[in-house]
């Protein structure tokens, strides 16, 4: 096996199995999980992303490489819903085939193997991915539960979809994840530079993150039950972890994408099911327990389909 691709992987291998070795003997309970994700997402992650875009210039940016994967992710959505028909469980699960842990996983593997140049072409797309593909999302099953809801009774108010499309966009925008890179990218045009007392210690937060978030990722994995979904699961995990990142690519090419930027693209779109998606299945009652299990599959099975990825792309001129 190559060994740039081991280098990168094993870190992110160990420290799950860390967190599913302190999940499974219960050295860290289900109740500590919730608390555990807010210091993540809430404190680290934020400094983590404010820092990285702090000296990222508008000109560095580009968006050829995030638009292709974003066609590619709609190709697949919509052909999800094409196959399952347009109803909320269809959408939850033309979500999951689309939408990546880039995050928890993401952010600490393309550092590890792609380096700064990689880490801006990643963030470029994290400040974009839950706002186009969670609104998208929202506003496709709110469209579901209307169209359920007439059929079964004209008589129950629905709020109107334009309240709806803006409520999304309120939510996917002020968040603990594109809000630093907004304001991180911000604060790199004014052309100022951060106090060393101010920037030390949000870098060391900014370091605390990769090998928490991934000791969580394994807790999260020890907790979570499969049971008779293993099957459906399987299928989902298969179609994002592979068929994600194989789109993504054939898009990317045909659209002049090339180098790192598709290289990144790729990889992220072969990182496994991210957990808004469970989220998204809680709120709308709908394929709860398939969901689980197929974010705990993808996650698994991520350890050997992101291998042949990353082995895969290195071919890519």
């Amino acid at each position: 096996m190559n060994s740039f691709v081991i280098s990168s992987l094993v870190p992110v291998v160990v420290l799950i199995g860390a967190g599913y070795l302190a999940g499974k003997r219960r050295w860290i309970g289900g109740g500590a999980v919730k608390d555990l994700s807010h210091l993540i997402f809430l404190l680290l992650a934020p400094a983590l992303l404010f820092r990285a875009m702090s000296t990222v210039h508008v000109e560095q940016l580009s968006l050829k490489p995030v638009a292709a994967y974003f066609i590619a992710s709609g190709l697949l959505f919509a052909g999800t819903l094409a196959l399952r028909g347009f109803n909320r469980t269809a959408a939850v699960i033309a979500l999951a085939n689309t939408y990546s842990n880039t995050v928890m996983i993401g952010i600490a593997l393309i550092g590890l193997a792609y380096g700064e140049a990689g880490m801006v072409v990643l963030l470029t797309l994290i400040s974009l991915h839950s706002l186009v593909l969670l609104t998208s999302a929202t506003v496709v099953l709110e469209l579901a539960v209307a169209r359920e809801q007439a059929g079964a009774s004209g008589n129950e108010k629905r709020p109107s979809m334009a309240r709806t499309v803006m409520r999304a966009l309120r939510n996917a925008i002020i968040h603990p994840v594109p809000l630093p890179i907004i304001a991180g990218l911000l604060f790199a045009q004014t052309g100022l530079v951060m106090p060393e007392a101010l920037d030390k210690p949000i870098q060391l937060l900014g370091q605390a993150f990769g090998p928490i978030a991934l000791v969580m990722v394994g807790i999260t994995l020890a907790l979570t039950p499969i049971g008779r979904h293993w099957r459906g699961a399987l299928v989902q995990a298969l179609v994002k972890n592979l068929l994600h990142p194989l789109l993504v690519a054939l898009i990317g090419w045909l659209l002049g994408v090339r180098g790192i930027p598709l290289t990144v693209m790729v990889v992220a779109a072969a990182l496994p099911i991210g957990a808004n998606v469970f989220l998204f299945s809680q709120r709308y009652r709908t394929a709860e327990d398939l969901v689980t299990a197929s974010v705990a599959v993808s996650t698994v099975l991520a350890l050997v389909t992101l291998t042949l990825v990353m082995m895969c792309v290195q071919w890519l001129p």
